[in-house]
């Protein structure tokens, strides 16, 4: 009698087993819709420029000047500094013409204005605004920046306090 019991008892709570898996599989596989997005969607590409140019071919060369300056303070005691390397940036490509840019409020009477330019830097050229520096001495002078054909290149020449 005790194992009929058991047998009858059986089929019940598979059937309750089942109907409430069922209703615990609805509600996960709706949250999967959900969330998850219909599967058959087509993936999104939006476009808004065409792709650029090839990137034009730029050498950067560095000259090194091996000629050695000589200071002489002490007769007796002579000191050689070698001359730094010079980078020199050649490009195929005309730069851009220069920006308009807003002139800041000087800082103080010291300050001079070093103007924007335009720069070669990760195969592109790049604007470097401009800003206001502190001269290394009086009587400085900013040699500014710039660009000059050669040929069909374009060279650039770094500005420096003269």
């Amino acid at each position: 009698m005790r194992k009929y019991i058991v047998d009858m008892a059986a089929p019940a709570l598979t059937a309750r087993s089942l109907r409430q898996l069922a209703s615990v599989s609805l509600c996960c596989g709706a949250l999967g819709l959900f969330f998850g997005g219909c599967a058959s969607e087509p993936e999104s590409h939006v476009v808004s420029a065409p792709p650029p140019p090839a990137p034009n071919r730029a050498v950067t060369t560095t000259t090194v000047v091996n000629t050695p300056a000589v200071v002489v303070g002490n007769p007796g005691y002579v000191t050689t500094a070698a001359t730094p390397a010079v980078s020199t940036v050649v490009v195929t490509q005309a730069p851009p013409a220069l920006q308009q840019e807003v002139i800041l409020a000087q800082p103080s009477s010291d300050y001079v204005w070093i103007p924007g330019y335009w720069t070669w830097r990760s195969e592109q050229y790049q604007w470097m605004s401009g800003h206001w520096a502190l001269p290394p001495g009086s009587g400085s002078v900013w040699v500014a920046p710039r660009w000059e054909q050669q040929g069909n290149a374009y060279r650039f020449y770094e500005g420096y306090w003269n």
